[in-house]
């Protein structure tokens, strides 16, 4: 009986921790999809702002020739849309969000120079960390669901071909600007997706929706 009971408690015991991990990972998980949200919603307000400041040729001229831009992101291989995402594992989803924010490392300082006279909510300076705060939020998810298993997919880690992919492109200033903005607002785009459709998944609220 004694023994039964002892069992008993240890069983008690493991479920509560584990109940805990659960709950830990999920705040994480929404604080990720917050900060995710945040930056795209910045990254939609800078191209905003820039596009206003410019001239009526110079827009016409950007009209035609960003749709045929093309970022450093596109080296990374990502579902293409929602659907595609929602046939992806969760732990796929987060090494792909993990590669698209870690392409922006040195993106972002020069991201952070091109604003830094428009930006109208807080310092440029806070993209890098709010994308460091990020990439930081997404590694712990991922070795969440590793669970202690070896990651098998270090060569993500390897540096994207080009780093310097926007400072060295022929383009003129404003387009390389417009170029840097169009994209950092994509990724931002894409990393929100993938880390809804994830949460999602990892939720056990029936009524989450993308």
């Amino acid at each position: 009986m004694a023994r039964a009971l002892v069992l008993l408690s240890v069983v008690l015991v493991s479920l509560l921790v584990n109940q805990g991990r659960a709950s830990d990972n999920q705040r994480l998980f929404n604080n990720v999809v917050i900060r995710v949200q945040h930056l795209h919603q910045l990254a939609a307000k800078m191209i905003n702002d820039f596009d206003d400041n410019l001239l009526p040729e110079d827009r016409r001229l950007l009209s035609k020739t960003i749709p045929m831009s093309f970022c450093i992101s596109d080296y990374i291989e990502a579902p293409t849309g929602k659907d595609e995402a929602q046939r992806s594992s969760m732990l796929k989803l987060l090494r792909i969000s993990f590669r698209l924010i870690e392409s922006w490392e040195l993106a972002s300082q020069i991201l952070s120079r091109t604003v830094s006279n428009s930006l109208t909510v807080g310092s440029p300076n806070q993209i890098n960390e709010k994308l460091a705060d990020l990439k930081m939020g997404i590694s712990v998810l991922i070795k969440g669901c590793l669970d202690g298993q070896p990651n098998m997919d270090d060569n993500d880690s390897l540096p994207l071909p080009f780093e310097d992919f926007y400072l060295t492109t022929e383009d003129n200033d404003l387009t390389k600007n417009f170029r840097l903005l169009a994209c950092f607002k994509k990724d931002m785009h894409k990393v929100e997706t993938y880390l809804r459709v994830a949460n999602c998944r990892r939720s056990l609220d029936s009524n989450c929706t993308l």
